[in-house]
């Protein structure tokens, strides 16, 4: 993100520009020390700055960088276009985005209902890797790679990838799209998605079960979703799994149940009609038996301890 400010009434202009912390470090070649005065970025401070880059990351904290860059010639900035090169460091900042309670136990959760769960994100990889350790995500044999390579694979290594695949850094919209189309196609994988902003909206429209965040969500991806989560929480979504499998589980119970009574009231009487001529059942007898046993499989059903919870 850049923004244009007016330095004086003579029409100089300064851009200040925050993102990345790599990428916008590679666009600098000065830095500003304790007083005020702007020095060449020598490959030594470079290699220190980016380790302090690593190291907030490392620790789990989102790191931006700032950077200011004086413009005299505004043509191109007219364009909206944004300088690319030349700017002047002031600071690395590292930003603590604290895990939600519960969340570690909602992903063991799902893990071992045999749901993967994955993190695509466009954050630097060791703040990726790091949060994704602490929810429990990424594993010592998991996959953590970055949007760029991820984009670079040929079809037969994201085939072999993918399996492995836990966390995704540095991504484009389009590599979350990307990989959401190649789990339900290509693996004939059920895939549930989240996202907060707009450009999220293409992945939650693919898959099979778009979760939009109700709070922190733009309004494109609560559109482009089919369930809102209004607490903006992952144990939610671990609610929301739970009461889908419940349901699920129970009409396919509930049609095992009906099919295996009618199944056998009607061969039962069948057969007897073919072997003597007359049914054991009539029809007022069929339709008590089927009354009492919708009721019992109801009761059954409904007073199971999973509905329950």
């Amino acid at each position: 993100m850049s923004v244009l400010v007016s330095l004086c009434n003579d029409g100089r202009k300064r851009a200040f520009c925050k993102g990345a912390s790599e990428i916008i470090l590679e666009s600098c070649d000065k830095v500003i020390y304790v007083d005020g005065k702007a020095e060449p970025l020598s490959k030594e401070q470079k290699k220190s700055i980016t380790d302090v880059i690593n190291g907030f990351a490392s620790e789990a904290l989102r790191t931006l960088c700032l950077a200011f860059k004086d413009v005299k010639d505004t043509s191109s900035v007219d364009n909206n276009s944004i300088p690319q090169d030349n700017y002047t460091l002031i600071a690395v900042i590292g930003i603590k985005d604290p895990v939600r309670p519960g969340v570690r136990q909602a992903v063991e959760t799902c893990l071992a209902a045999g749901i993967t769960v994955r993190v695509v994100t466009g954050d630097n990889i060791n703040t990726a890797k790091a949060i994704a350790r602490e929810c429990g995500i990424l594993t010592d044999d998991g996959l953590a790679i970055e949007g760029p390579n991820f984009r670079d694979m040929s079809p037969g290594q994201m085939e072999e990838a993918i399996p492995k695949l836990q966390v995704m850094a540095r991504s484009l919209p389009l590599d979350k799209h990307r990989l959401v189309t190649y789990l339900r196609k290509e693996f004939k994988e059920v895939v549930a998605v989240t996202g907060d902003g707009t450009n999220d909206a293409p992945a939650l429209h693919e898959a099979d079960i778009g979760l939009a965040m109700g709070i922190a969500g733009t309004e494109v991806a609560k559109e482009s979703a089919d369930v809102i989560i209004m607490d903006d929480n992952f144990s939610t979504i671990q609610t929301v799994a739970r009461w889908g499998r419940a349901v699920y589980i129970n009409i396919q119970k509930f049609v095992q149940f009906q099919l295996t009574v009618n199944i056998v009231a009607l061969i039962l009487n069948f057969i007897s009609a073919c072997i003597s001529g007359s049914t054991p059942l009539t029809a007022v007898q069929l339709l008590l038996v089927n009354m009492i046993m919708d009721t019992l499989g109801a009761l059954a059903l409904a007073t199971e301890l999973h509905m329950k919870a």
